[in-house]
């Protein structure tokens, strides 16, 4: 995969794994902030990198949310490119856990107002982490399945409890348009589902709707600000 220009409006900084792996990030910061800001962490789909989200990213902090991009290990800028069987998935939620705690030495984010946005397999990932992470107060999950190659997110889900949630999926992938179902059904908070037609998966949703990266800033503006 080909290493990626720095985008506009970025800081592009390295960060360490407690594993030993050296992720890149990319890290929007908010405009018109007073004080301390919410932020969110925007996690790609597999084969791509954090560059899809730029638009989104630039979006939110336009909008007085910060905004951290990563590349997951061996994608984008993030070590030696590895083959799909050869990556460990369980271990992708340590690249997620760097990135938060990074974000968490800012005296400019709020460290109890943090959001995840993922894709297809960052979709799995964000369920995960914000489980486990009473910080993560919304998360917004494009494409997401209920068990991908083992990560299986439902219980994490319930885990999560009342926080809100946001369910993006498009008519033409069923598998991620019945987990949308299965999974807005599960917990007693906020469950908000958009059904998109002719979309695709993942970040390509970004691509062929152009509303869609509103959305998202509009979710995270009602749920963080």
């Amino acid at each position: 995969m080909a290493l990626r220009a720095p985008a506009e409006g970025a800081t592009d900084i390295t960060l360490a794994t407690p594993d030993g792996v050296r992720i890149a990030v990319s890290f929007y910061q908010a405009a018109r902030s007073m004080g301390p800001a919410p932020a969110v962490i925007l996690l790609h789909m597999l084969t791509r990198s954090k560059a899809d989200w730029d638009e989104v990213a630039g979006q939110l902090a336009a909008a007085g949310i910060h905004a951290l991009a990563l590349d997951f290990r061996g994608h984008g800028n993030s070590g030696r490119p590895v083959t799909d069987e050869a990556l460990d998935l369980g271990r992708l939620p340590l690249d997620v856990q760097t990135a938060r705690s990074w974000l968490l030495t800012r005296t400019d984010v709020r460290a109890d107002r943090l959001g995840l946005a993922g894709a297809s397999i960052g979709a799995n990932i964000a369920v995960l982490v914000a489980s486990a992470d009473p910080a993560v107060r919304a998360i917004a999950l494009l494409s997401p399945g209920v068990d991908y190659r083992g990560l299986r997110i439902d219980a994490a889900l319930r885990k999560y409890g009342e926080r809100p949630a946001l369910f993006v999926a498009s008519h033409e992938d069923p598998y991620a348009g019945r987990s949308m179902r299965e999974l807005a059904a599960i917990g007693p908070g906020l469950r908000e589902t958009r059904l998109l037609s002719g979309a695709g998966h993942g970040t390509v949703m970004l691509t062929r709707d152009r509303e869609l990266a509103g959305v998202l800033v509009d979710w995270f503006q009602k749920t963080l600000l």
